[in-house]
């Protein structure tokens, strides 16, 4: 990063105010600027602007250059660095918008006649679009996807490449399907018999609410009757597993390798670490948090209230954290107990 004085900051600094002023981006979102030399930030005052939907302007006026993590770094001619942290998460959405595939359906997919297709819909090569399926506007379908017989898609839902929907499942609007996800599948269900085990039929489907959002390769099973549902604005991290007949709340986030076993009950809010397990039949009320690798076994209620729990069995992390540092003494007891033992021995013989 070229050096720059605080002189020519202030100058760049001033230059930018003007510019953002006079392209009239001021509105109701929020966006603090200030500058950096180097890696270290420079004394100067930081001066808060107000943005609307037009900050695309802004972009193609070259104020903004290019996004690095959660900073925008915008680059002066002269080199002057310019750092700004956002209020609101709108504005980095607004800056880089998903890419959309053109609308049309590729001559290789298979749409069948009686499958319902909305308007700007995109559907890639070798696609299924099985009988009486729905896909809503604007929605767009990555290649070798599956969609079932009676599945609905909502509108503004984006499928990415092998993607399989089950027959009847339901995806409300602006879900996101990364490669691999798989609504529908069996449960889980089987009798014992003295021969061996039988199938229990299963013969529910999956709903996922609105703005949902499932990493790559995330498996949600339909229920044996009834539904498993999946609550509006609830985001998977890859490789999430949603067993039979479960109902998992609204703005759930539930962290990669995580299993949920069937019929269990994940209330809003909650917060859900990786490679978590969850028995048969638990209920998580709403705003509980479970760190990574905890184990919660069947039938099990956590109360919510935005309460952490943490090990195996899951439990409150105080108490978790207070048991953590007894096995870390371990040794040391053992050996005290020891000690200790071989006095009580030592008093317990007869004197000589």
């Amino acid at each position: 990063m070229p050096a720059v004085t605080a002189k020519r900051a202030s100058e760049f600094h001033s230059r930018l105010s003007l510019a953002v002023r006079a392209l009239g981006l001021l509105g109701a979102g929020g966006l603090s600027l200030g500058f950096t030399l180097g890696m270290a930030a420079m004394p100067v005052p930081v001066t808060r602007y107000f943005l609307d939907n037009r900050l695309a302007v802004a972009v193609r006026q070259r104020l903004l250059a290019f996004i690095l993590g959660g900073l925008v770094a915008a680059v002066a001619a002269g080199g002057v660095y310019l750092v700004a942290n956002f209020d609101r998460p709108g504005v980095v959405a607004r800056l880089h918008p998903p890419a959309r595939p053109q609308p049309g359906i590729h001559p290789s997919a298979l749409v069948a006649a009686t499958a319902v297709v909305g308007r700007d819909v995109s559907i890639g090569p070798f696609v299924v679009v099985s009988e009486e399926a729905a896909i809503g506007d604007r929605t767009a379908i990555g290649a070798h996807c599956f969609i079932g017989a009676g599945a609905r898609i909502g509108a503004d839902s984006t499928l990415h490449a092998r993607v399989t929907l089950y027959p009847h499942t339901l995806a409300g609007a602006r879900a996101i399907l990364h490669s691999g996800v798989v609504l529908g599948a069996d449960g889980f269900g089987f009798n014992r018999t003295p021969q061996g085990y039988e199938k229990f039929p299963q013969i529910g489907r999956v709903i996922l609410g609105d703005d949902v959002e499932l990493g790559a390769n995330c498996t949600v099973d339909r229920a044996a009757l009834g539904a498993t549902e999946i609550g509006d604005g609830t985001k998977f991290d890859d490789m999430v597993h949603i067993g039979h007949n479960c109902r998992i709340g609204r703005h759930v986030l539930i962290v990669a390798q995580t299993g949920v076993g069937g019929g269990s009950v994940i209330e809003d809010w909650c917060v859900i670490g990786g490679q978590v397990g969850i028995g048969d039949n638990v209920r998580i009320n709403s705003g509980a948090i479970l760190g990574s690798k905890s184990g919660v076994l069947p039938g099990k209620i956590l109360p919510g209230g935005g309460q952490t729990y943490w090990g195996v069995p899951a439990r409150p992390l105080k108490a978790y954290l207070e048991i953590l540092a007894l096995q870390g003494r371990l040794p040391e007891m053992k050996a005290a107990l020891d000690e200790l033992r071989a006095l009580v021995s030592q008093a317990g013989k007869p004197a000589k």
